[in-house]
Order: structure tokens, then sequence, then C-alpha cells
């Protein structure tokens, strides 16, 4: 009895020493699959200077593909043709309703970061699982929330207006397209960007001046 109590003890022993093995190395193989992943954990876009369309069809593709992406400064992004021309495109584009019951037709989004949204939204299979799970990895903000502000931004050169497009053609800013379609916090953006600019250059000045 005493020998096959001892058998058994180093049997479990054995057993749990196998076990707590096979828990760390998995941690250590899921710790070295996510540092080898070909996705960022978020990419936090400025939309600044980015043409409308050819921003939305990257992040589109991205989104399809697993990325979390967050673009902030929305009523920053261009489009292409004079401010009348675009103006006159959304004033057609109003009046798409349903006579029987307008609440169940199309929602006309008067703010640029759900105006991108929406278009954003066409180039996706939304209406999937597949879709759906990718456009919620995505958001879209009007000027930047405090959690932006203090992270890194990047740029999309295959989108930006300087790169893409002639210097001699017209272009609008969504934030004055928005506008004109109804779009009342503008002005708010506006207080709140100079804020945050202002905020933004005296942290910096204070960091040079202790490097």
């Amino acid at each position: 009895m005493g020998s096959a109590g001892c058998l058994e003890y180093l049997t479990i022993a054995n057993l749990n020493l196998f076990i707590n093995n096979i828990t760390v190395f998995a941690s250590v193989y899921l710790l070295f699959i996510r540092n080898l992943s070909m996705f960022e954990k978020e990419v936090l876009i400025d939309g600044r200077g980015h043409l409308f369309g050819r921003l939305a069809s990257i992040v589109a593709a991205q989104l399809i593909r697993g990325q979390h992406v967050t673009v902030v400064r929305c009523e920053e992004i261009l489009r292409s043709g004079s401010l009348f021309r675009n103006h006159l495109y959304w004033k057609a584009t109003e009046h798409r309703r349903i006579n029987t019951n307008p609440r169940r037709g199309f929602k006309h989004f008067t703010a640029p970061s759900r105006m991108f949204w929406r278009s954003l939204r066409a180039m996706l299979p939304h209406k999937t699982p597949r879709g759906a799970l990718a456009l919620s990895k995505l958001k879209v903000f009007d000027g930047m929330p405090s959690p932006y502000d203090r992270k890194k931004r990047v740029v999309v050169p295959d989108a930006l207006k300087v790169l893409r497009m002639k210097s001699r053609r017209n272009f609008c800013r969504m934030g004055d397209l928005a506008k004109m379609a109804g779009w009342t916090r503008n002005d708010i953006i506006a207080t709140c960007e100079e804020k945050r600019k202002a905020k933004s250059s005296k942290f910096h000045e204070g960091k040079v001046k202790k490097e």
C-alpha cells in the first residue's frame, strides 16, 4: 500500500508539472505570435489633407482584412470638385426618401464623420456577418477627442491631395460642405481645435527645452 500510494503521488506531481509547463509554453507562444501579427492594435489616421473617396477605399480594404482603424479630423477631409458642385450633388441626394414612411428610408447624415462613415459602409459587404464585423472596427470623429490627441497619428500617401491631385483642380473641404448641408457643430469643432493646438504647441516647447 505504501509503495502504491507513493507511485500515485509521483504520478499526480508529474501531471501537475506537465500542466504547468504546457501553460507556460502556451503563453510564450501566444506572445510570440502576437508580436509577429500583421496587424497593429489600432491605426490612427489624421484625415486632414486626404481625398474623401481614396481614403475611404483604402480604409475599407484594411477593415475587411481585420485591422482596427480610427479616423480623426474628418471635417478636414477634402473632396475633388468645387464646393458649389458638391453642394448641388448633396441637394440632389437629400431628396431621396420613401413617401409612405420616410423613417424607413435613407438617412442623410450632415456631420462630416458620418458622411465618411456612410460612404465607407457602401464599400463593405455590411449586410453579411463578415462585413458587419469589419465595419465595427472603424471609428470616425470630427475634431480630435481626448484619447487620440496624445497618440501617434499617421497619413495615407496614396490618398493625400497633394500627391494624387493636380494643383489646378478644384476641391472643397468636408467641414464647409457639411455646414451648407445643415451641420451646426462647425464653430464648436473649430474652437476645440484651436485650444488643442495651443495646448499641443505648449507641450512641444516644454519638451524641446528639456532636451
